[in-house]
């Protein structure tokens, strides 16, 4: 716990250390305690803010002090140490051609030439030094979103400081002593640029980590977009219609597996800076444990177990898991339209209708029409059709069986006995003789269910009938 003593005097220490350029580190500075159970003292005295409190004296180092978090299809912001302090810099600028997936570029805005931004990573008493040079168009801030800091620091453009113009580098600084999942994104003209790309993630690992550390940690960031079919530059003014959601700015078939080892212990953080959309995220073959939101940790008596957690737009959740169960497990959004490419609305529903002949009678007008969807959208993807310049089929790819009608914000949780390497695909699981669902046999019809079922589909727009 932290004694009303400490709290003060650390206090005291650094009054105003966020304007200096040296800081006074503190020899051995108390546990954090949690900030909003410890923001009175006993006697009901206002206790200042945890970022107040001088540095730790060793800045945190990957192996030493934490396990390396891991941002698949994106990466990790370098730093180095100058005087004790950890020393950042993104670069906001445009990013031409990124690839969402294969046949899907466009025209974003982003951080260090790529969407999202790399993370942040780093330990819970770090102090951090991060540069931001400005190379849009238009003016620009970052806001630590979640960060507990000084108001100078916040990052809100106009409001806690100066926007940074065109070409210019702004510096900001402070101390962090909180861990836990966070989020940077532009806090000037927000509609526009978060729309084409600048976000990214923030990592603050625990000074005295509380429990196993993980064997793999995960981090995503959860956008989506609307990029009109056949053009280069997502639209920023949607409100309603995006489509094309993303996991790290890609959607399926252009995003990394996650691949694990049996027994590893997986902690996956995700983070939701989509424009209107909350998303429940699913996963298959395990469950897991809600451990920690971007207020902090969950008691382990609170922790909820899960296959599906809703991450609210401008939240962070994370969960872990002991993988124990070898195979390709899908990973994706639950709503349904979030796991497709480029879908539109305006689409006549043409779900069991029977379309005998139409086609025919159409190509005589239209040569070459073919009638889709009448039967479902499966056929979509797998029958290869054309799409408009830069865009992608609706649904999938092609998977070890037959097509793997999900795309969007999908990916693949690959858990295997025996890995290689983390970073090498071990390509598609192979079942073990018995487990896998195959065609039923007549035989094995007749003796569990007493009848053979019809075979026969029903044409569309007829009823289908079940015998037994």
């Amino acid at each position: 716990m932290i004694t009303r003593r400490e709290l003060f005097t650390g206090a005291a220490a650094l009054a105003g250390a966020a304007a200096i350029p040296t800081v006074a580190r503190a020899q051995n500075p108390p546990p954090p305690g949690d900030p909003f159970t410890q923001a009175r003292s006993a006697d009901g005295k206002v206790v200042p803010p945890v970022w107040t409190r001088p540095p730790h004296p060793e800045p945190g180092e990957p192996g030493k002090h934490y396990t390396p978090t891991v941002t698949l299809n994106g990466s990790t912001l370098p730093w180095k140490v100058v005087d004790g302090v950890k020393v950042f810099h993104l670069v906001a600028e445009e990013v031409r051609d990124h690839e969402f997936a294969p046949g899907l570029k466009a025209h974003c805005w982003g951080y260090n030439g790529q969407v999202h931004g790399p993370t942040i990573e780093v330990v819970e008493g770090d102090r951090v030094r991060i540069y931001v040079t400005n190379q849009l168009p238009e003016a620009t801030a970052v806001h630590w979103h979640g960060i507990l800091g000084p108001n100078g620091m916040d990052g809100v453009g106009g409001l806690t400081q100066r926007s940074i113009p065109p070409g210019e580098t702004f510096k900001y600084e402070f101390t962090l002593w909180q861990h836990g999942t966070f989020m940077y994104h532009a806090h000037h003209d927000e509609m526009t640029q978060m729309a084409l790309g600048l976000l990214g993630m923030i990592v603050i690992h625990p000074r005295e980590p509380r429990g196993p550390r993980p064997d793999r940690d995960f981090v995503y960031m959860l956008s989506e977009w609307k990029i009109v079919p056949g053009t280069m530059r997502p639209d920023p003014n949607e409100m309603t219609e995006f489509n094309v959601l993303t996991l790290n700015a890609k959607c399926y078939p252009g995003t990394a597996p996650l691949i694990v080892k049996t027994g590893d212990r997986v902690r996956i953080r995700f983070g939701n800076l989509s424009a209107m959309d909350h998303h429940p995220m699913h996963f298959h073959g395990h469950y897991w444990w809600v451990t920690a939101t971007d207020g902090g940790e969950i008691p382990e008596t609170a922790r909820i177990p899960a296959v599906t957690t809703i991450v609210p737009v401008g939240s962070t959740r994370t969960m872990e898991f002991v993988a124990n169960n070898p195979g390709d497990w899908a990973m994706h959004c639950h709503m349904t339209h979030h796991v497709m490419n480029q879908m539109g609305h305006g689409l006549p529903n043409l779900i069991g209708v029977n379309t005998k002949g139409f086609d025919q009678r159409a190509r005589k007008s239209v040569p070459g029409y073919m009638t889709m969807g009448d039967t479902g959208m499966a056929e979509m993807g797998e029958m290869g059709m054309k799409v408009p310049r830069n865009s992608l089929p609706m649904i999938g790819s092609k998977g070890p069986h037959d097509y793997i009608t999900m795309g969007g914000m999908y990916t693949n949780i690959k858990v295997r006995d025996h890995l290689e390497s983390y970073d090498k695909d071990p390509g598609w699981y192979e079942a073990p003789a018995g487990s896998r669902a195959e065609t039923a046999s007549a035989e094995e019809m007749k003796r569990d269910l007493g009848f053979i079922p019809t075979t026969t589909p029903a044409p569309p727009g007829e009823p289908m009938h079940h015998h037994g």
